[in-house]
């Protein structure tokens, strides 16, 4: 018998998946396996939960040449909003605030081009028609933020490391130190660019987890208009530090 022809690709996984999550969502699990979705299910062990359970099954039953877009999104997941949001101004080409399944297939091919891979037309297809199913969580054929998000694996919220409430000015201060250096991935000194949009984003997602497009861009323009004292479409440091009631020693 051909192994070829019994092998299990992303379009198939997909269906099969729905199949088993009815609901059509990513199903996330504990360490031990175990839904925590309050879900009724399997207790799937050995399974590295850190990520949704589909993208789990997905890179470990789907051959290599299927499984690379999963695989990169576990193994290499963004620690930093500023360059999620460089890539979401990039491929966000119209900026409507949203990806398309014509923005993504862009993305996509670009991925795999910076790894080497090539694929041709129809499987790009079928890659980019996969990951819209399985991560376009409202089903309007397009991804937000929060989608983007999770594709990529972005982790947790920077600033909510850091208690914003009880402290000494001694501490806001070091706090802030730490929060700038953070944003300020071109360390010039001010934000700008994408490092601007990552603030913005962790900003909003401490008091509404979930975001779109529109509304990061108003929060943006709002907090540019406030902060930005010398009106040259960036946040000085001392400019962030006066908006937040700092004096920097």
């Amino acid at each position: 018998m051909d192994s070829s022809q019994d092998r299990l690709d992303a379009a198939s996984f997909l269906q099969m998946w729905q199949l088993f999550d009815s609901e059509g969502e990513t199903i996330d699990c504990d360490p031990r396996g175990r839904r925590t979705d309050g879900g009724r299910g399997q207790w799937w062990r050995g399974v590295n939960t850190d990520v949704g359970l589909s993208s789990q099954l997905a890179a470990v039953m789907l051959p290599e040449e299927e499984n690379f877009l999963l695989l990169f999104r576990r193994e290499t997941p963004l620690d930093n909003s500023v360059e999620f949001m460089r890539i979401w101004r990039n491929y966000d080409a119209d900026s409507s605030g949203f990806i398309s399944a014509v923005e993504l297939k862009g993305f996509l091919q670009d991925l795999l081009l910076q790894h080497g891979r090539s694929v041709c037309a129809e499987k790009l297809e079928v890659y980019t028609d996969s990951m819209m199913k399985m991560f376009d969580k409202n089903r309007d054929g397009r991804l937000d933020l929060n989608d983007l998000a999770r594709i990529l694996a972005l982790k947790e919220n920077f600033l909510l490391k850091f208690k914003m409430d009880g402290c000494s000015q001694e501490d806001r201060r070091r706090d802030f130190e730490k929060i700038f250096t953070h944003y300020d991935v071109s360390q010039t000194g001010a934000l700008e660019g994408p490092e601007v949009d990552g603030f913005v984003k962790d900003m909003m997602e401490l008091v509404k987890p979930s975001i779109s497009g529109s509304d990061l861009d108003k929060f943006r323009k709002a907090l540019l208009s406030h902060c930005d004292i010398n009106r040259d479409g960036k946040i000085q440091k001392n400019e962030l530090a006066l908006c937040l009631g700092l004096k920097l020693s």
